[in-house]
This record gives structure tokens, C-alpha cells and sequence, in this order.
């Protein structure tokens, strides 16, 4: 089992009146177990907060990955499920993800 996290902050520094201010928070929280033969199951959140107006959104994501050949090509395929937790009111409910990577390794 692999974990780790991402975290940034996002804040705007110049001031537009035509634009509302940035101060946003990212957090991804991750958790991946590799299953052999190219397999992955992952679970994570890419959470957002929003400071200027005190909103969270936070999708949980479940996804798997297989890394196969098409052809010659080294290639991942990914596909996942997202719900939201939490979210502006306009907001989804839920969510899916297909990811496509072609890989060069040395």
C-alpha cells in the first residue's frame, strides 16, 4: 500500500476590480495498492476550499488502472467513480474519470 498527499494554496495578488479574489486550498490525500500484473486500485479526494466564500468541495474518487501494450506502446488505462461529500449547492452529485497515458520507459 502507497500514500501521499498533495497540498497547495492558491491566493490572487493583484488587485482587478473585474475579477473576484483568489484564495483558494488544494488537498489530495491518496492511497494506491498495486495489485501485480499492471493493476492498480486507487482511492483519493482533490478537495477545495474556498476562503473568500467559505466553501468546501470534496469528491471522493475510486479508480483502476492497467498498464498493457497496444502494439509496441506501453499505454495505462484508467477509469474511476467520484461522489461528492460536499459541494456548492449548483454543484454535482457524482462523477466519472477515463484516463489515457502513453508511457516511454528507459
Amino acid at each position: 500500500m502507497d500514500y501521499g498527499a498533495l497540498v497547495n494554496q492558491l491566493w490572487s495578488v493583484a488587485g482587478d476590480d473585474d475579477r473576484p479574489d483568489v484564495n483558494a486550498m488544494f488537498l489530495q490525500p491518496f492511497l494506491t495498492k498495486a495489485l501485480g500484473q499492471g493493476r492498480t486500485i486507487a482511492l483519493n479526494t482533490e478537495s477545495t476550499y474556498d476562503w473568500e466564500r467559505e466553501q468546501w468541495t470534496v469528491p471522493i474518487n475510486i479508480s483502476y488502472s492497467k498498464v498493457s501494450k497496444l502494439g509496441a506502446q506501453l499505454v495505462s488505462w484508467q477509469g474511476g467513480l467520484r461522489y461528492y461529500v460536499d459541494a456548492p449547492s449548483d454543484g454535482p452529485d457524482w462523477g466519472l474519470r477515463f484516463t489515457f497515458t502513453l508511457l516511454f520507459p528507459k
